[in-house]
């Protein structure tokens, strides 16, 4: 399974591709939601797909360790050559996945009335949301195990297998809202039943894809894993630290998106649908961006697994060169086409005139939080979970106050805020790079691969 990958600029590209590909696609996706739903003609529905789906990134994404935690771990496994410990890690993020899952769709009452107590939204839009909120809980045990395994895929650079998972959930995805909204009339229920039977498509070809990269098949892969590997105490006390870290900093992060859409629901439904509206801008820019982010990831992981301070920082620098240059080019782009794009997604004037007047502050965006993903993705890769904790909580109190300051300004505030708070997430986790270089260079960051049974190894 280990492979041995140059680090080239074409090497980088290659690798980060299918990734831009697949995760473009995603605020496709949101786009096609918000598009079906907007051509309706009612703000409100708009508003409500707005809201429940803030209302779940909140929810399932606190567990986006799942995903994150997954890439960082299998790719120092991968470069380390321990073949058992990756097959294992998979194993242990699908049962942790498919039970904290299972655990959200029981608990889905509680954590529905709780997220609406405290997000602002009137009554149509209150309704509209809820009835998207209850499908989608449907499909939390198939979007957890999905995060998994498109973590663990990424760690082994596998990124064209992780591109196809992606395409299946998204058309998927499309087809079934269309069907759902236009077909059937379901409204914003339609869409959150759609993105359930994404979700749960998604999982049945990702568990196919991982066997296939494994060499073989999941059964293949549980039938030749010990129980003893899945159950390690070592390996169970790694995963749970740097997941516990992984998800306080994405809680921390939830909190400034969640406290970003509601300030706009708090303005009104016409503040809400607009903000969301150039949400699609920023989400397709993150994806993008990400994509070499992820590349980082598994490239750092990889040199940190083999003990490589060279490769490490070689893998820094050319995804960093991409990242510049792509945070650039996005943002011209939406200064170019973003008002043929407002107009296509919604045909409410007020909704409109909103977004274009904040649209500069959404092309401002890729350029300006280009650090602060590059940064993620090095931190992840390294699986250094308490710098990312620290740096997640430091960016949301910052933000938050700097929001409350700004709060005068009405929504002009809220977009300062949110482009500000992208420079927030950057600037604590550069102050962290020099003791990681350190790391690398006393061998301290790989000290847990030594760990474990020489007999593991493969």
């Amino acid at each position: 399974m280990t492979t041995t990958r140059p680090l080239t600029r074409a090497s980088i590209f290659a690798q980060a591709w299918p990734i831009m590909l697949g995760q473009a696609s995603i605020p496709l996706v949101g786009v096609v939601d918000a598009t079906v739903i907007g051509r309706t003609g009612e703000a409100a529905a708009l508003a409500g797909v707005a809201l429940g789906a803030t209302i779940i990134g909140m929810i399932f994404w606190s567990f986006g360790f799942l995903r994150m935690g997954m890439t960082g771990l299998t790719a120092q496994a991968d470069g380390s050559g321990n073949k058992g410990e990756v097959e294992a890690l998979l194993l242990r993020a699908l049962l942790l996945g498919f039970g904290l899952g299972v655990a959200i769709l029981a608990l889905q009452w509680p954590l529905r009335e709780g997220a609406f107590a405290l997000l602002a939204g009137g009554e149509d839009v209150t309704a509209e949301a809820s009835a998207y909120v209850t499908a989608r809980f449907f499909g939390a045990p198939a979007a957890l195990c999905v995060f998994a395994i498109n973590g663990w895929l990424l760690g082994l650079g596998r990124t064209r297998a992780a591109l196809l998972l992606q395409v299946v959930m998204n058309l998927v995805n499309i087809v079934a809202d269309i069907a759902l909204v236009w077909g059937l009339d379901m409204g914003a229920m339609g869409v959150g039943i759609g993105t359930a039977i994404a979700e749960w498509s998604a999982l049945l070809v990702g568990l196919v894809i991982a066997g296939r990269v494994a060499g073989g098949s999941m059964l293949a892969i549980i039938a030749r894993t010990p129980r003893s590997a899945i159950t390690d105490r070592a390996a169970l006390k790694r995963l749970f630290s740097v997941n516990r870290d992984i998800m306080i900093r994405t809680l921390a992060l939830l909190t400034m998106f969640t406290w970003f859409a509601n300030a706009g629901a708090r303005l009104g439904a016409t503040e809400l649908a607009a903000n969301h509206v150039l949400l699609q801008f920023i989400n397709l820019a993150a994806f993008v961006l990400d994509a070499f982010a992820f590349t980082a990831e598994s490239r750092v992981g990889n040199a940190i697994g083999a003990r490589d301070k060279r490769a490490f920082l070689r893998s820094v620098r050319l995804a960093g060169e991409f990242s510049l240059a792509s945070g650039a080019i996005l943002s011209l782009l939406f200064l170019a086409l973003g008002s043929s794009v407002i107009a296509f997604i919604t045909t409410d004037p007020l909704v409109r005139a909103e977004a274009m007047r904040f649209l500069p502050f959404a092309a401002l965006v890729p350029l300006v939080g280009m650090p602060s993903w590059l940064l993620d993705g090095i931190f992840i890769g390294a699986t250094r979970g308490a710098a990312l904790r620290n740096a997640g909580i430091i960016a949301a109190v910052l933000y938050l106050a700097l929001d409350l300051a700004l709060r005068p300004q009405g929504n002009l505030g809220v977009w300062i805020a949110m482009t500000a708070g992208y420079l927030l997430r950057a600037a604590p986790l550069a102050c962290y790079l020099p003791a990681l270089l350190r790391d690398i260079e006393s061998g301290e960051a790989a000290k847990h691969l030594d760990e474990g049974a020489p007999e593991d190894r493969q």
